[in-house]
């Protein structure tokens, strides 16, 4: 007999997300779909299935190994045939963690879900967003959707069925927690997108982007040297494979050179610019629109005109 299928991510709007990938799921298979909730029910959850909350003797959301535990009773309790978690840096550990003890198959990261037979699939990117490749695994199998992927849909959580946990001893202990300063927010929901790239020779100069991203309203976001490896702007900006993936109206690449792991999470995007200084540069493959020249000389001229238009 097939089980219900269970969806969960710690993020709240990427939950809301998951629990209609996991409702889709249900459908297919003619089961019950459940979102589950760790703690407590009042991060606005939306769901269209029922709703599991779990509840421990500690906090379950910071500690991976503690959440991959509820999931798991969860999943065993009810004899799940899949679990769907968001991706998340925390959900993308613990897929894995819940995989592993619920000896079941994992699908990895993609975009959509659908059933064939006995088994789940998922579509995914491969190749830096060149082909669409499609993997699968028997059921019961663990699943992570990315952001984005699927509405949020439903109504706000009010009711839940409730079990207990007892979480692993804690590996674990946090010795201090710090707040990132938060360059940008909003880039995978933006309609228009201004990013930066190497081109840019210091973490001052980037107030030329954001100038630009000011005048047009527009979020601002980096490719990834300038977040993971500079440290000029935080992961949240960052966008490619390992990053956001952005789809707005407009996106405008400065200094970018466009490496197939940027292009990957840029090439949804309806309208694409780029500026660089380098004739050759890979991201005027994929651009609509592209000025090679100094940014340096090119951007403020460009936000000039954007600002000469507005008046």
């Amino acid at each position: 007999m097939t089980g219900p299928v269970l969806s969960w991510s710690e993020n709240p709007v990427l939950a809301s997300e998951v629990a209609s990938a996991g409702a889709e799921v249900a459908r297919h298979l003619g089961v019950d779909s459940y979102a589950v909730e760790l703690d407590d029910v009042s991060s606005g959850l939306r769901s269209t299935g029922k709703v599991v909350l779990a509840k421990g003797d500690r906090t379950l959301e910071t500690d991976a190994d503690a959440a991959a535990e509820a999931l798991v009773h969860v999943a065993r309790s009810k004899a799940a045939s899949a679990l769907i978690v968001g991706d998340t840096r925390f959900g993308t550990v613990v897929a894995g963690i819940a995989a592993c003890r619920l000896k079941a198959g994992s699908l990895g990261k993609g975009k959509r879900l659908w059933t064939q037979g006995e088994k789940l699939v998922i579509e995914r990117d491969a190749y830096g967003g060149k082909f669409l490749a499609t993997v699968a695994a028997r059921m019961p199998c663990v699943a992570v959707v990315q952001e984005g992927a699927y509405q949020a849909g439903g109504s706000p959580t009010t009711e839940a069925e409730t079990v207990s946990v007892t979480a692993p001893p804690q590996r674990v202990a946090v010795v201090e927690t710090r707040q990132t300063q938060r360059h940008e927010a909003g880039i995978k929901s933006a309609s228009t997108v201004v990013a930066a790239g190497r081109g840019f020779a210091k973490k001052d100069d980037l107030a030329i982007a954001e100038a630009l991203a000011k005048a047009l309203g527009a979020a601002l976001g980096c490719s990834r040297p300038l977040s993971s490896d500079l440290g000029w702007m935080g992961e949240e900006a960052h966008i490619g494979l390992t990053g956001a993936y952005v789809r707005p109206k407009l996106y405008v690449a400065l200094g970018i050179s466009g490496q197939l792991q940027h292009v990957a999470g840029i090439k949804d995007s309806k309208v694409i610019v780029a500026v660089n200084r380098d004739a050759q540069a890979p991201i005027f493959q994929v651009a609509d629109y592209g000025i090679v020249g100094d940014l340096y000389e090119v951007v403020p001229a460009l936000t000039k005109a954007v600002k000469d238009r507005q008046a």
